[in-house]
């Protein structure tokens, strides 16, 4: 347990820095992510943050984006977490969040979500029926580092 403390914290100290360059505009390359898109798998609130996971297939993604699914690509969705102050509702973009994800043959992916117009997002090979166990760990603006679990099912 304390190996995987160590980890995740050594993964959001060296992950900051790339977190403040993924917070920015993606330089011109401006894309429409339709984040509004996909399933709301969980939605809760964690010390005066809302926090909210959409899953949506990549197909419909990349088809909110107007482009084509790239050929060999092994992820087959798209995770988005939203996070708003729980009292203002205002959407807090800025900060670092790791996505850990557990499929229902005990494999795990773990990424970096990098930010995008007013979500955090990756994506991730989700191709197996089952429960996946999700974990969310995200530090925001203000330093504090919370933490969100929950299941989704492929069916």
């Amino acid at each position: 347990m304390k190996k995987i403390i160590v980890l995740i914290a050594a993964a959001f100290a060296l992950s900051a820095p790339m977190a403040a360059v993924a917070a920015m505009d993606h330089g011109s390359m401006k894309m429409e992510h339709g984040h509004d898109n996909g399933d709301v798998a969980h939605e809760e609130v964690v010390n005066g943050v809302k926090a909210t996971f959409k899953v949506m297939s990549m197909k419909e993604h990349m088809k909110a984006m107007n482009m084509e699914m790239p050929k060999g690509m092994k992820e087959t969705h798209h995770i988005a977490a939203e996070f708003k102050d729980a009292k203002t509702g205002k959407a807090l973009t800025e900060g670092a969040v790791t996505l850990k994800l557990q499929g229902p043959d005990k494999a795990e992916q773990t990424k970096d979500l990098m930010g995008m117009q007013g979500h955090f997002g990756a994506d991730f090979d989700l191709s197996k029926k089952g429960k996946y166990g999700v974990m969310c760990k995200f530090k925001l603006k203000d330093g504090q580092v919370r933490s969100s679990k929950f299941w989704y099912t492929v069916k």
